[in-house]
């Protein structure tokens, strides 16, 4: 019945409006945290296995995960979170900083009731100012290491660019244990995967969009760069169509396998001239707010030995920056396509203090599921290739960024 549903509404859309978003790209949270010294006294106060309720229905008790573990808001993940954008919510308007997230479904911001350290850092939701404003009262939860963001659910407008969605549940959080939020850039998050994700009940964002025929067509696309450069952006989310200006070539297609988040089949990864991995298929997330690639901790640490990635003490992998021209490129077959990442595309260069460093972009993660383990393609890799989520037809596409 869902599925007559988005078919009918697809078939008849009414033209609307393809609104653009400016992302902005800032440095991680990790960095930040690396920079301060406070890195190593975050992972060994925050537990890596983070899987809320809904992970437990998908994975056994004692599933085992290294660094970087997920929740279905991937908390921890946001650690790593580098693009957002903004939004208003209710009337008069309301402004806040989100992260766009295909990796999640659920929209939340601070609420002016909230008691965490992190609220007071960022903006909050006054309730109260808003003519628009219909509580709902009930609770939500997303778990996560040694504690939990809780809140409870309401009703409002929200704004985004030029586009106004009427009644859109969401979420204001009264409790934000924990660094990450502490140091975070962004004040909340705005999921954008399927609504059988979603914690905070009603509609996510794109679905209210699609109710309301608020945009041209049931698609929306990703710009993510991490060069700065003269006529193009940093950072661009495109609500309801997509960009040829910035994409070179031919979009190629691949069908959602899983409508939970957006999960494709993943053909193979091979390290040039080495070794192949996932060689009889494998699943992978599309996911905006994850940073690295990740993938099961096996096959990550030997490919973290093939591009010459030593770890460290923290769980990082450090890779010497005067070898990066002469280490091997990545490439990912997808759609029978190959997406080639080089050391330089698969590295990510900080300074700290006079020092340059560079990390291997690849992080080990166990997400075992009844069809195999999860991969994730995390910005990495969106960096370098534009990506389209299309709800329409239930397909993820790429192509190759323009920079």
């Amino acid at each position: 019945m869902l599925k007559l549903m988005f078919l009918v509404l697809f078939c008849s859309w009414s033209s609307s409006a393809m609104i653009r978003i400016p992302l902005r790209r800032v440095r991680s949270i990790r960095t930040r945290l690396r920079a301060d010294g406070l890195l190593q006294e975050f992972v060994r106060h925050h537990h890596p296995d983070m899987f809320n309720r809904r992970y437990a229905q998908c994975f056994p008790p004692g599933t085992p995960s290294l660094r970087l573990g997920r929740s279905s808001e991937k908390i921890y993940n946001f650690m790593d979170a580098q693009y957002f954008g903004e939004i208003s919510i209710g009337t008069p308007e309301q402004n806040f900083s989100v992260v766009f997230d295909t990796g999640s479904a659920d929209l939340w911001v601070p609420s002016y009731y909230c008691v965490s350290q992190a609220c007071a850092l960022h903006q909050r939701f006054r309730a109260f100012e808003s003519s628009s404003f219909n509580s709902d009262g009930r609770m939500f939860g997303i778990h996560y290491g040694s504690g939990h963001l809780l809140g409870v659910m309401a009703r409002e407008t929200l704004r985004i660019g030029d586009l106004k969605i009427l009644n859109q549940e969401f979420g204001e959080s009264v409790y934000e244990p924990g660094a990450a939020f502490v140091m975070a850039k962004f004040d909340g998050v705005l999921g954008l995967a399927y609504p059988a994700l979603a914690e905070i009940v009603g509609n996510p964002v794109f679905d209210s969009m699609m109710v309301q025929k608020s945009v041209d067509q049931p698609v929306f696309s990703f710009y993510l760069s991490r060069r700065t450069s003269s006529g193009y952006p940093e950072g661009e989310l495109l609500l309801g169509g997509i960009d040829e200006a910035l994409h070179s070539g031919p979009i190629n297609w691949l069908p959602v396998t899983s409508k939970i988040y957006w999960q494709i089949k993943m053909d193979s990864l091979a390290v040039q001239g080495a070794r192949s991995f996932c060689s009889q298929g494998c699943q992978a997330i599309v996911d905006t707010g994850t940073s690295l690639i990740t993938g099961p901790t096996s096959d990550i640490l030997v490919l973290q030995q093939l591009i010459g990635a030593t770890p460290t003490n923290i769980g990082e992998f450090l890779i010497d920056c005067a070898r990066l021209s002469s280490l091997p490129h990545v490439t990912f077959v997808l759609g029978s396509v190959e997406y080639r990442l080089t050391a330089e595309q698969y590295t990510r260069k900080e300074a700290l203090g006079d020092r340059e460093l560079c990390f291997s972009g690849f992080q080990a993660v166990d997400l075992v599921t009844s069809e195999g383990p999860l991969w994730i393609l995390g910005d990495v890799f969106l960096t370098e290739y534009y990506s389209v989520f299309d709800r329409g037809q239930d397909r993820v596409g790429f192509a190759l960024a323009r920079h």
